[in-house]
Formats: structure tokens, sequence, C-alpha cells
């Protein structure tokens, strides 16, 4: 069968990875990807080197979480992440529905600073409409490798 763009996204947002250009970028550092199990720390030497292992000291501002509709809505990339309160705490990178869940599922960078936790309730703003999302750990579906 043929598969596109879409099914890799689905597939890849299931699996919590993430996409160059969206949720890992020249703005957005492996650090706060959460893949710096794919940086080679014991390297003498790579472009960037310092810069990184000053955010992993210093913690970073932001990180990438997962986010699981509790809702319709859907998760899409730049749609503001809200607290309780309806202050913004950071921004959807990545989002779907999930069809091996049948949910709305995304990722997204949450500002450090607004203590969130895994199992915490945020909001998404969706075109204007509040929607409901829990803070997960990816992967959203488990993997089958053997």
């Amino acid at each position: 069968m043929p598969a596109g763009l879409g099914a890799r996204d689905t597939l890849r947002t299931e699996m919590g990875y993430p996409l160059h250009g969206q949720d890992l970028s020249l703005e957005i550092s492996p650090v706060q990807a959460r893949s710096g199990w794919a940086v080679g720390w014991k390297k003498d030497a790579f472009w960037g080197r310092e810069a990184l292992l000053a955010e992993r000291a210093d913690g970073p501002v932001r990180v990438l979480r997962g986010l699981e509709s509790l809702d319709r809505g859907i998760p899409r990339a730049h749609m503001p992440v809200l607290n309780a309160a309806g202050d913004p705490v950071g921004e959807v990178t990545s989002g779907t529905f999930s069809p091996s869940r049948r949910v709305g599922i995304g990722l997204a960078l949450i500002s450090t600073d607004a203590g969130v936790e895994d199992g915490d309730e945020l909001q998404i703003d969706v075109r204007g409409r509040r929607s409901a999302v829990r803070v997960v750990r990816p992967p959203f579906v488990e993997s089958h490798v053997r």
C-alpha cells in the first residue's frame, strides 16, 4: 500500500520521535528535544559542544513533552499550550490523530519554569476553543520490536 508523509508523521509522532525542523532545529537543541542520547558527549570536539554542555549543566529553559487529548481536540503545530489559569506555558511542535490510540497526540515545547510534570492536565488553544490534554511521556504506543 502507498504510504506518504502523513503516514510517516503519524507513526513517528506515536513513537515520540522528533522531526527535524519542527521538534528539533537550530532553535531547538537536542537537550530541549530530549534527544541528548544522540549526542556524542564523549567526543573532544564538535560544533556547538560548549553551548550544549552549558545548557545540559544549567538545565534547558524548555523541554519537549508528550500531550494526549482528553477530549476531541487534536494538537497541531504552533497551537499555544496553556496552564489551568490560561497562561501560556508552551507551544505544540507536532500533533496528529493517533489511529492506534484513537485519540489526539502531540509533542510540545513546555517551559521548565512552569513546573509541569507527567500526568498534569493542561489545555491547548484550538482556534479559540480550549481543549484538555494530559502531559505524558512518549512513546504513545509500545514498540513491537523483538
